[in-house]
C-alpha cells in the first residue's frame, strides 16, 4: 500500500503564533510605523505564492519584492551576494524553507530577524509519484520497484513535499499564520490585515469546493505530469499523480521510467501528458509520441508570466481546473 506519511510538526495553532511572534517588530522601525518607504511594511517574498499572500494580505500598506522574478524556474534561482544584503534590509521575510536551497542559504546569512517561513504554518507531508493510493497493490509494487528509478525524489527536508500552496485548503492555512504575522508586525493596520486574511480565505474556500465539484465524476483518476509538484492537489481530490521527473522539472527521467509511464497510461485510461510554462515540455512531448497521447498545461503555479494561462493564482488554478478535468473526462 502506499501509505501517506505524514512530518510530525507542531500545532497549526502553535506554529501560527511562532510565525507572528517571529515579526514582534519591524527592522528599522517600532513596531506599528511600518519600516519600508512610504511608511510602508517592506516584504520580501522568496517566490511568486508567498508574493502573492503577501500581497493580497497587506494590500497598501506592504511594499512587496520577491527574489525570483518572472520567468526564472525558482528551483534554479541563484542569488548574488548583494541580493542578500538587500534581503537583509527587508522589515519581513516570507518563504518556504526547502524549496529554494539559494533562498534557504541566503535568509539564513542575512541576518533577517523578521522572518515567515511558510512551511511551519501548515502541515508538510511526504508524497512519491502518486498523491492518493487506490489500494491497487501491484501499482503500489510497482512504485516501491521503481523507486530506484530516480522518479520518486526527495522534495527537501527529510522527504518533505513544499508544494502545499496547490492545495487551496493549505494554502488557506499559509495565509491565516501570514495574516497573523503581519498583524503583530504592523499592529496599526491589524484590523485590515485581519478583513484582508479573512477574504482571501473565503476565496481559496470556494476554490476548493469547485475542485471538489469539479473533480468529483471522471472516467480516470490518473494524470501525467513532467514535474512531481501535485501530491497536495491530488491528495486534496482523490487523484493519482504520476510524475515524469521529481521535484526538478528539468531532470531527464530513467529510460525504466518512461517505459512504466507508458504501460501505466494504457492501464489507467490516461489521456493526456501534463507540461508546465517554465519548465522544457520536451520529455512530455516525447512521452505523448510513443504512447498516442495528447499534451496539455498544468502550471504549478511557480511563477505568471505572459505564456500563464490566467493573470494571477486564482485565474491560474481555475484554468489548472479546467485542463484536469478535460483530460480526466470529468462528467
Amino acid at each position: 500500500m502506499n501509505v501517506r506519511r505524514l512530518i510530525p510538526t507542531a500545532a497549526l495553532a502553535g506554529a501560527v503564533a511562532l510565525g507572528a511572534t517571529a515579526l514582534t517588530a519591524c527592522s528599522g522601525a517600532a513596531a506599528g510605523t511600518g519600516g519600508g518607504k512610504d511608511g510602508k511594511v517592506g516584504v520580501t517574498a522568496s517566490f511568486y505564492p508567498m508574493a502573492f499572500l503577501a500581497e493580497q494580505i497587506g494590500k497598501d500598506h506592504v511594499k512587496v519584492d520577491s527574489l525570483t522574478k518572472p520567468g526564472v524556474e525558482p528551483h534554479d534561482l541563484e542569488i548574488t551576494p548583494k541580493q542578500t544584503g538587500q534581503l537583509g534590509e527587508a522589515d519581513v521575510v516570507l518563504y518556504l524553507k526547502s524549496l529554494q536551497p539559494a533562498v534557504d542559504k541566503a535568509v539564513s546569512l542575512s541576518g533577517v530577524k523578521n522572518i515567515v517561513d511558510a512551511a511551519t504554518l501548515t502541515e508538510l507531508e511526504v508524497h512519491g509519484s502518486s498523491g492518493h493510493d487506490h489500494g491497487a497493490e501491484g501499482h503500489a509494487e510497482g512504485h516501491a520497484e521503481g523507486e530506484g528509478e530516480g522518479h520518486d525524489h526527495d522534495h527537501g527536508e527529510a522527504g518533505r513535499d513544499p508544494h502545499v500552496w496547490l492545495d487551496p485548503v493549505k494554502y488557506a492555512e499559509i495565509a491565516k499564520g501570514v495574516g497573523a504575522a503581519l498583524e503583530k508586525a504592523d499592529p496599526d493596520h491589524a484590523a485590515d490585515y485581519k478583513k484582508n486574511t479573512d477574504e482571501l480565505v473565503g476565496k481559496l474556500t470556494a476554490l476548493d469546493t469547485e475542485f471538489k465539484d469539479g473533480l468529483k465524476n471522471t472516467a480516470s483518476r490518473t494524470f501525467i505530469t513532467t514535474h512531481s509538484a501535485f501530491g497536495y492537489l491530488a491528495e486534496r481530490y482523490g487523484l493519482d499523480q504520476e510524475a515524469i521527473s521529481g521535484v526538478d522539472p528539468e531532470s531527464e527521467p530513467s529510460p525504466a521510467r518512461m517505459k512504466e509511464l507508458q504501460g501505466l497510461a494504457k492501464q489507467e485510461n490516461v489521456s493526456t501528458v501534463f507540461f508546465e510554462t517554465l519548465a522544457s515540455d520536451k520529455t512530455a512531448r516525447t512521452l505523448a509520441a510513443d504512447t498516442g497521447l495528447k499534451t496539455d498545461v498544468l502550471d504549478p503555479l511557480e511563477g505568471i508570466t505572459d505564456k500563464s494561462q490566467g493573470a494571477d493564482y486564482f485565474e491560474v488554478m481555475r484554468s489548472n481546473l479546467k485542463n484536469l478535468q478535460k483530460a480526466l473526462g470529468a462528467k
